[in-house]
């Protein structure tokens, strides 16, 4: 490849000692001109090996630089130190628990230098298991954690992302909303510098709102997949349900700062992932309700509760008794439909593991998208895994 601009890739990392090893010997196994990269690891305060971890490998690669963050409050905060200090034409993203392929650089910047209005592209990311036995790590890569065809139902292709059209609650935050995480993402310095972008203080959706403010300005978003990225997840299940938490707390400022004053009513059971129906109607609060197999499920079964609650105390008599039969069937084929998947995840002997995963990873997302709804006055049920 003859395009061999200044490149700089931005690390954050925080107690990252566990993975960051790896992370180092992908990233200098990328085949790309050393004298034209610079490596920059935002450290957020790390109590662990992972400064000692870093200096050693500075020792080694000159290109390697250190921006030290004390007490930092958050990854977007350290992104935001490491863009102080920064050279490149092109910024590079990833995690200190991530693994490059060899061709991700050349492969990201042959889309820009073909694309003038491209302000940034992202690709695929995988799992890269750590402990082969860790069965948190196991589900990640059954759950397709953090990849990106599967957010959109696998109709996304290599190219270019659908623009932001009515910015309705779903299309920010939701279904409809298009994206790259951090974790392997690039952007055009130029596209940066015009939009004035600099990451949020929350604690996580700072890569949707980054690149928001990017898209705002006209920028469009790429996607291409060869340009893949192996990611080393969670290393128990409390850290992976807090994340979750986290994911669905980020909604609730990303609407307030940029959806159009819509709820939108998702019918999730309905149609194929990521065409479903929904209604959009104006209201006073912004926010989304999806209407899928995990509600339903609970929905369905309060009702036939509340129906046998009536039924046995005598005043409802034939048509409670009905309707208690017809949503104890609804309650266990909503139930069925919704740990369908799960049926597939190997070891077969861990079914029962796989299940509780999915569904708290699924009630910690729900509970995080209505976590902080007063505090901005919105309103999130987020979607049915």
């Amino acid at each position: 490849m003859s395009f061999n601009p200044f490149i700089s890739l931005i690390i954050p990392v925080r107690n990252a000692e566990r993975t960051l090893e790896k992370t180092f010997e992908y990233i200098l196994n990328v085949d790309y001109p050393r004298d034209k990269i610079e490596i920059v690891i935002a450290d957020g305060g790390s109590t662990d090996g992972t400064l000692e971890l870093i200096k050693k490998w500075q020792k080694k690669h000159p290109f390697i630089k250190l921006v030290e963050v004390p007490d930092c409050p958050s990854p977007g905060f350290a992104r935001n130190k490491a863009l102080e200090v920064v050279k490149g034409e092109y910024i590079f993203f990833t995690d200190g628990d991530c693994a490059p392929c060899k061709t991700w650089i050349t492969d990201m910047l042959a889309v820009f230098d073909k694309n003038a209005d491209v302000g940034i592209v992202g690709g695929e990311i995988f799992t890269l298991m750590v402990e082969p036995d860790n069965l948190t790590e196991l589900y990640c890569e059954h759950f397709r954690f953090n990849m990106v065809a599967p957010r959109y139902g696998f109709t996304i292709k290599d190219g270019y992302f659908p623009p932001l059209t009515d910015k309705s609650p779903t299309q920010i935050a939701g279904h409809r909303a298009y994206f790259f995480v951090t974790a392997n993402a690039a952007y055009r310095k130029k596209a940066i510098d015009e939009a004035n972008a600099r990451f949020w203080n929350e604690k996580t959706g700072e890569d949707m709102e980054f690149g928001l403010q990017i898209q705002n300005k006209g920028w469009k978003l790429y996607f291409e997949p060869n340009a893949k990225v192996d990611h080393m997840h969670r290393a128990d299940f409390p850290a992976l349900k807090k994340v979750w938490v986290t994911y669905g707390m980020a909604h609730a400022p990303l609407l307030a700062k940029h959806a159009s004053q819509k709820l939108d009513i998702v019918f999730q059971i309905f149609g194929a992932w990521p065409k479903l129906p929904l209604i959009s109607i104006n209201f006073p609060v912004k926010g989304f309700i999806y209407l899928g197999y995990f509600q339903m499920m609970h929905l369905s079964a309060l009702i036939a509760i509340i129906s046998a609650i009536i039924m046995l105390s005598g005043i409802g008599g034939i048509v409670a008794a009905g309707l208690t039969a017809i949503m104890s069937v609804l309650t266990l084929y909503f139930v069925r439909r919704y740990f369908d998947v799960c049926f597939l995840m190997k070891p077969y002997k861990h079914f029962f593991t796989w299940c509780k995963m999915k569904y708290m990873t699924n009630l910690m997302f729900i509970i995080g998208g209505l976590k902080r709804s007063k505090e901005f006055k919105t309103f999130c049920i987020e979607p049915s895994f």
